[in-house]
């Protein structure tokens, strides 16, 4: 055999006939991009699959209308809000309450609403609230969220998660008042509950601020029966909250409090404890939902 060096045949630069087993894909139809989880669309599909009933809790020095903007997305997604004022905070002028008369009254909403197979949610204080509501209605509840909220050991009282600087100001502050309530100090307000907030954005929601009652910061409460509930449990930890001290074993949302939950879900995301829920809602809504899917 001879070889001719002088000319070599050239592959074709394209093959001109479909390879026989080859799929026909096609292109723009094929949902699989270079990475579908970071797309919104294939997202809104995957939370579409399921439609929730929330009852959102807020927590101290804030109302119901702290909310207004993760309820506004929840419900363009499809699932059902709620969102209960209590006593002693909103348009009520009476600031003479306690932790009892507050979760009574939003368990008395949640019945007389007639509302069932429910994701209660509680932000800060209002982890509390979740914690005794779950007690007076554990039939009506799907699951139980806990957004950067206490959850309390039996016996314990909200002021005893603070370190003792903070209830030595807390104390100082009640005391100067004629209703037994708290104001936070704007410097404090907005280095520690709105740290990731630009001034404007601090000064907008400072504004909204009322004096918040005391008394049901500083009772015992009697956490027996939570602890016997098996409602499933989750716990929603925005990671850059500094109303607690961060890094410190004996303080803080997570794990300190929210291992006390037993077997719980954890879903994590940037944020500080008033700024990002307001501000931010489309993501704290999408959160929720992570949090409180099946």
């Amino acid at each position: 055999m001879i070889y001719n060096y002088d000319y070599v045949p050239q592959p074709p630069q394209a093959w001109p006939f479909p390879h026989p087993v080859q799929p026909n894909f096609p292109t723009a139809g094929w949902p699989f991009a270079a990475a579908p989880w970071a797309s919104e669309q294939e997202y809104d599909m995957r939370e579409r699959e399921q439609t929730l009933t929330f009852v959102l809790i807020h927590g101290a020095w804030a109302d119901a209308s702290f909310w207004a903007g993760t309820a506004a997305e929840l419900r363009k997604k499809g699932h059902t809000v709620y969102v209960p004022e209590y006593p002693g905070h909103g348009a009520d002028p009476n600031k003479k309450v306690t932790h009892a008369m507050l979760s009574k009254s939003i368990a008395d909403y949640i019945i007389s609403h007639n509302l069932h197979n429910i994701i209660l949610v509680g932000h800060s204080f209002g982890g509390s609230l979740v914690q005794k509501v779950a007690e007076l209605v554990p039939d009506r509840l799907r699951r139980l969220v806990f957004l950067n909220a206490f959850v309390l050991k039996d016996g314990e009282r909200v002021a005893d998660e603070f370190p003792p600087t903070v209830i030595a100001v807390f104390e100082q502050l009640r005391k100067s008042t004629k209703d037994d309530t708290i104001m936070l100090p704007f410097p404090l307000y907005r280095e520690t509950f709105a740290n990731l907030g630009s001034m404007e954005q601090v000064q907008m929601m400072y504004k909204k601020v009322s004096p918040e009652p005391a008394a049901p910061s500083f009772e015992k409460l009697d956490l027996k029966k939570f602890y016997s509930l098996t409602i499933p449990k989750s716990y929603l930890h925005l990671t850059d909250d500094t109303a607690l001290p961060l890094g410190n074993p004996d303080y803080g949302w997570h794990p300190h409090m929210s291992s006390r939950l037993g077997l719980f879900r954890l879903i994590q995301t940037s944020g500080d404890h008033m700024t990002t829920i307001q501000f931010e809602p489309k993501r704290i809504a999408r959160k929720l939902y992570e949090a409180a899917r099946d």
